[in-house]
């Protein structure tokens, strides 16, 4: 026997729908609701011809697919037969129905505007590019309700046609108050009346430079039921409730192993491979000597008090077990390596369910099942089962995905800017991305977080946490899973645009998350700010000694978004003071060869100080230094006067990338420096990009790179004035 879910939602009238927005800042245009075709005649004549006229119900929500609409009716005689043959078209099904006679409102610009329940995020505001080509065209932006009128404006910002609001084909600009009253009125909406589950607007047809709602579509339901936030921890409890993870006296390796492709091999090595200083305790069944020093038969020999950790490398059937031995030595957090759990099935998924609640039973923080490993550098701690291990650093890393975590970890150690803790999440079966975020906000390691995120299982949580964090760390993102995010249909076109990626995308925007195209971008994102001063606002000067970079440079900041200012005189007068008349005199800034030996440092400091400059790109580094391997390499060296010269490249280097890390500091003004010979430090140890990572920073490989990075700070720059 088959059975149908039964649907509770309806709908209000196109009538009723406005008369309700109306109310929360939302423009309708002038009209009547009325019983009869006379009726409606005489109402026209009241509002003024041309006008519209509806077949009106709260039954009736697609009244263009029924044919339910007549528009241009310009006199009395063809409201009346419009009127006659509409009221012909009423249902039993429609129940009470009335004509709606409106003004006839033109436009040459539409928009879509609504409010739809999403299932992880809860209430969300939309804008976007309306009209038949909504769907089609896909440009909106999505915001978590309640919004206020800077997060308004930033939706409209977002539109990738926000450009057909401003002056328009002889129109005037869209009147931004009016929309921001609108956007804003259907967030309050959303918290005031709980029973409203959708809310579309399509089109707003833009009339004198005022959005006018032409039609609406209110969707009724249940009242959405908001689950209560857990419990707030202050900074202190939250520390002291990850202390054992991140800071432990000591770590309990089980399922330890004298075979090297083991995880209770590998990580034992790790852990003592990088010089964790808090006691070790390897636990084997058979008391074998591991890396030269013995183990533990059982759990129970271990002396009480002395580790707070275990690093779980036993098989999944074994393990509550081992959590209650180790909860009777003082352990108080445990990361589960070990996999057999949720990702192997229903059987798995007991196992997981039986684990958290023991771990919840003995107070214990459990991380996994499932994962790879968490770091700590400020601890020296590798409890990971693959490599690598970072340098120390500023940046918190977590992923929901091992490799993920591994790929971060290896651009740590390629580009030398560190990391203060790491950890992989696996199956997150007690604690998850959210309780992380919570934690790096608190953490006195850690300026800026690094997550991969494929899922966000609970919405409102994850919010919770960002709006912790970003105020005042940066939030880097990369989502994976984007090309397979389902498209939720709904009744209204609000909700068939209300992708996943969509929403999640507003979500970023409005609590200043920095969503990463890639896993380099993501990374350099991150060190970008943790090693750069925030920029205080959108204006860049390029400065090369080439001029092709320049011009790639230029492009990459249009690109952006980014204000590659004209020159200021004042500038332009100093450097003509310095080097040849050839240099370029605007913006990029190539000096064309005429640069002297103190040239390029003068020159950095004089651009971080003007108070018309908010960030620097440096490009040329490196060309001395290639050069220098040229002569070093070669058959006449060191004669020739090849040494010396070889000798003055490599120093010219270093003071240039020194020079320009001196600049920003003293100034708080970003310089990012770019070379495409970036990675010749590995090769013959180009003195350039060798001394750029020297202090501690980015050297980018690429124009475009570091402009996308360069974007990176001044986003969330914008957003920290916001939040203020």
């Amino acid at each position: 026997m088959s059975t149908t879910t039964p649907r509770h939602e309806r709908t209000l009238s196109e009538y009723r729908s406005k008369q309700l927005l109306a109310g929360y800042g939302v423009s309708v245009p002038h009209e009547m609701l009325v019983d009869s075709p006379q009726a409606a005649v005489e109402a026209a004549g009241r509002i003024g011809f041309p006008v519209v006229l509806k077949l009106c119900g709260d039954r009736i929500a697609h009244k263009t697919e029924r044919d339910l609409v007549r528009l241009g009716l310009s006199d009395a005689e063809a409201v009346r037969r419009a009127a006659t043959q509409l009221w012909q078209r009423r249902r039993p099904e429609d129940g009470e129905v009335g004509l709606l006679v409106a003004e006839m409102v033109h436009g040459r610009r539409e928009l879509i505007a609504g409010l739809l329940r999403d299932p992880h995020f809860g209430a969300c505001v939309l804008i976007g590019l309306g009209g038949i080509l909504a769907e089609a065209v896909g440009d909106v932006a999505f915001g978590l309700a309640p919004l206020d009128p800077v997060e308004a404006r930033r939706m409209v910002a977002a539109l990738q046609t926000r450009h057909v609001l401003e002056s328009f084909r002889g129109e005037p600009a869209l009147d931004m108050d009016a929309l921001t009253a609108a956007l804003v009125g259907l967030g309050r909406l959303a918290a005031e009346h709980p029973d409203i589950h959708s809310v579309d607007l399509n089109p707003l047809i833009v009339v004198g430079g005022k959005p006018v709602a032409v039609d609406a579509l209110v969707e009724l339901g249940p009242p959405a039921s908001v689950p209560p936030p857990p419990p707030a921890r202050s900074p202190e409890e939250i520390l002291e409730r990850f202390r054992p993870l991140f800071h432990p006296r000591g770590v309990v390796v089980t399922g330890a192993s004298r075979h090297p492709g083991k995880f209770g091999f590998v990580s034992l090595h790790n852990l003592r491979r990088f010089g964790y200083g808090g006691d070790i305790f390897p636990v084997n069944r058979d008391g074998a000597e591991i890396l030269d020093a013995p183990t533990y038969r059982d759990i129970a020999e271990i002396p009480p008090g002395r580790a707070d950790l275990a690093f779980v490398c036993t098989p999944a059937g074994a393990n509550v077990g081992l959590l209650r031995d180790c909860a009777k030595i003082g352990v108080r957090a445990a990361f589960v390596a070990s996999g057999g759990y949720r990702e192997t099935g229903p059987q798995g998924r007991q196992l997981e369910d039986e684990l958290v609640a023991t771990a919840n039973e003995l107070g214990i923080l459990l991380a996994g099942p499932n994962g790879q490993g968490v770091i700590s550098t400020p601890a020296s701690m590798c409890a990971q089962i693959v490599a690598p291990y970072p340098p120390p650093g500023r940046i918190g890393v977590v992923s929901q995905s091992g490799n993920l975590l591994s790929s971060f970890l290896n651009y740590a150690v390629q580009t030398g800017v560190g990391v203060s803790k790491a950890i992989s999440v696996g199956n997150s079966a007690q604690t998850n991305i959210a309780d992380y975020l919570e934690y790096f906000a608190a953490d006195p390691d850690t300026d800026v977080v690094l997550a991969y995120l494929e899922g966000i299982p609970d919405g409102r949580r994850f919010v919770q946490a960002v709006r912790q964090l970003t105020p005042t760390k940066p939030l880097v993102v990369l989502k994976g899973g984007v090309a397979t995010a389902g498209q939720r249909a709904a009744l209204s076109h609000t909700g068939s645009l209300a992708t996943d990626d969509r929403v999640f995308q507003g979500v970023c925007r409005q609590l200043g998350m920095l969503r990463a195209p890639s896993v380099e971008h993501a990374f350099e994102w991150a060190a970008s700010l943790a090693t750069q001063p925030l920029p205080a606002g959108d204006r860049v000067i390029v400065f090369t000694t080439v001029g092709g970079w320049g011009v790639l440079t230029a492009d990459a900041c249009a690109q952006a978004g980014l204000d590659l200012i004209a020159l200021p005189e004042d500038i332009e007068a100093k450097i003509s003071a310095m080097v040849p008349d050839r240099w370029s005199r605007n913006n990029p800034i190539d000096l064309a060869g005429g640069e002297t030996r103190d040239t390029v440092p003068e020159i950095l400091d004089l651009l971080c100080g003007h108070p018309q400059v908010d960030a620097v790109v440096q490009l040329g580094l490196g060309i001395q230094g290639a050069t220098a391997n040229l002569f070093q390499t070669g058959a006449f060296y060191p004669g020739h006067g090849l040494e010396r010269m070889a000798d003055f490249h490599q120093r010219q280097e270093r003071r240039y990338a020194q020079a320009a890390v001196a600049a920003s500091q003293r100034h708080a003004t970003p310089v990012l420096t770019t070379t495409e010979l970036v990675y010749t430090d590995r090769e013959y140890g180009n003195a350039g990009p060798l001394a750029v990572r020297e202090t501690g920073r980015v050297c980018y490989p690429s124009a475009h790179r570091a402009v996308s990075a360069l974007g990176a700070l001044v986003e969330y720059a914008r957003f920290r004035r916001h939040v203020g």
